[in-house]
């Protein structure tokens, strides 16, 4: 079965080597073409190494083609997996860094929020160079599987700018299925779910076991959940309140919504620290910045390791291998796909992109109509988006007058900061970016001549509200275990712990 599938930011080695894995578990896929691009030759070659070991201990005749050069890697390509980080973790550091000098304390920030916004900005301006590529030397109607955030402004801009096929994929469902199927003492594949809404503020609007619809009984399960009454208050807070469990994790929704971290003293009354993804004022940064430093230093010993198992029960849970195989094979798949609404869900603005139930055969991918939200659920989508849209039309137009706009609409950024606070935060974040935002050059000098004439509005000199350390190389050497699994796992917070340590002490 040839075809070609391209990574582009194959450096990537949480996903790259995974979804590898899973794709290349496919007995049919055994001859399949590979490439790999990236900007940074350092860590494709490491990646690929990794990669090739695993496909050569398997028996596979697979060459791995690296290059810089992302046409070359495109070209002909059926298939494309896109893994960037646009501006990597100095940009991702200035996310997180600057809006918390304006009281913006994020976890995450890289989907909403001062952070997500101009990750964004960033983000769709490469991506529509890639796709300008795409349509020029890539197979005509190939697919660009986006697993890269702000996952649903990206697949806006692609689709509707960017004149390319594109579903944005993500694991967000998957985690909270095995959350639900867990309070109820069940396995994720003894529990049906509809989960439907935008990409991480997506909806359990259905739940059944046997036939019994257990949607109203899933608040009592969560409190009484030794673990999850701990480690998941705003989550359970946001289902007490609107009726239906999110997606997101605890750290992640506290960002998308204007209730739980606009004052710094009562984040902590939200958030406990036994894992990042519980609500760590910039966690994603730190295990990030863990991980890459870990991968550099202890790569000669990854090349040691036993090499992945290409087999059928080793294949992990993202929906980009499955896809695939559906469309090459006609095996049936049916997962969560964030693609264009077009009345998928009718409550929500049809051009906007939804994360809903799909089914793959031969034929595509399809999306059976969910109808209405309930009403809470529609309203905080509805809110998310229109910061998506104003974020969109900014980072392809360039115009900063919607990109403030789209900070001043942004639930958290409205609840902590004034409208003269956001227009010195873009302007800031604006100069701080230059190298990654060539479309808003002109903006950018008009921001440096106010930040060097006019007076400043006082900022402040914070860690945040819980700020942990990041650990150094020789730290996170007393458990090489640890290390390795953050730096490896695509998903980062597939395990959620109880707190381990309060919120206090991460400040003292």
């Amino acid at each position: 079965m040839p075809f070609k599938v391209a990574f582009i930011g194959a450096g990537s080695i949480g996903f790259t080597r995974m979804l590898l894995r899973d794709l290349l578990s496919v007995p049919a896929f055994s001859t399949i073409e590979v490439a790999f691009t990236d900007i940074n030759q350092e860590n494709l070659n490491m990646v690929t190494q990794l990669c090739q070991r695993d496909i050569n201990e398997n028996g596979l005749p697979i060459q791995i083609h690296a290059t810089l050069d992302r046409r070359e890697a495109l070209t002909g390509a059926r298939y494309i997996f896109n893994v960037v980080r646009v501006g990597g973790l100095e940009a991702f550091e200035q996310d997180i860094d600057i809006p918390l000098r304006y009281g913006i304390d994020q976890c995450v920030g890289d989907t909403l929020s001062a952070g997500g916004i101009m990750y964004g900005q960033r983000g769709i301006n490469e991506m529509l160079a890639i796709c300008e590529d795409i349509r020029d030397v890539a197979e005509q109607d190939c697919l660009l599987l986006n697993y890269a955030n702000p996952m649903a402004m990206l697949t806006w801009a692609c689709n509707h700018y960017g004149g390319v096929n594109t579903v944005g994929l993500c694991h967000g469902v998957q985690g909270g299925h095995r959350q639900i199927a867990d309070v109820f003492g069940l396995q994720p594949e003894e529990v049906d779910i509809v989960c439907a809404g935008i990409n991480h503020q997506t909806w359990y609007i259905q739940i059944k076991h046997d036939g019994e619809d257990l949607t109203g009984k899933l608040l009592e399960a969560f409190e009484n959940h030794p673990e999850y009454s701990k480690t998941e208050k705003v989550r359970i807070d946001m289902l007490k309140r609107f009726g239906y469990y999110s997606t997101e994790s605890n750290g992640h929704l506290s960002e998308y919504v204007p209730w739980y971290r606009k004052r710094q003293e009562e984040i902590g009354d939200w958030i406990d620290l036994g894992t990042w993804i519980n609500g760590e004022t910039g966690g994603y940064l730190r295990v990030c910045k863990e991980g890459r430093n870990w991968f550099k230093e202890d790569f000669p010993n990854w090349m040691n390791e036993p090499a992945f198992v290409f087999a059928e029960s080793e294949r992990g849970q993202e929906h980009g291998s499955y896809i695939v195989e559906a469309l090459e094979t006609g095996r049936i798949y049916r997962g969560h796909f964030n693609v264009v609404n077009q009345n998928v869900i009718s409550n929500l603005p049809s051009d906007c992109i939804i994360e809903a139930p799909g089914y793959v055969d031969r034929n595509g991918i399809n999306m059976p109509v969910i109808g209405d939200l309930p009403i809470g659920c529609a309203s905080v989508c509805n809110v998310s988006i229109n910061v998506q849209r104003l974020a969109v039309e900014a980072a392809v137009a360039g115009d900063d007058q919607l990109l403030r706009q789209a900070f001043m609409m942004d639930p958290l950024t409205g609840a902590v900061c004034t409208p003269p606070e956001i227009w010195q935060l873009v302007d800031d974040m604006l100069i701080a970016q230059e190298k990654w935002l060539p479309q808003y050059k002109t903006s950018i000098a008009e921001a440096k001549q106010r930040q060097q004439t006019q007076q400043r509005l006082a900022t402040k000199d914070t860690s945040g509200a819980a700020r942990l350390k990041t650990k150094t190389v020789v730290e996170m050497k007393e458990n090489r275990a640890e290390a390795m699994k953050n730096a490896s796992q695509a998903d980062k917070a597939i395990k959620r712990p109880a707190a381990e340590q309060s919120i206090h002490s991460a400040n003292e």
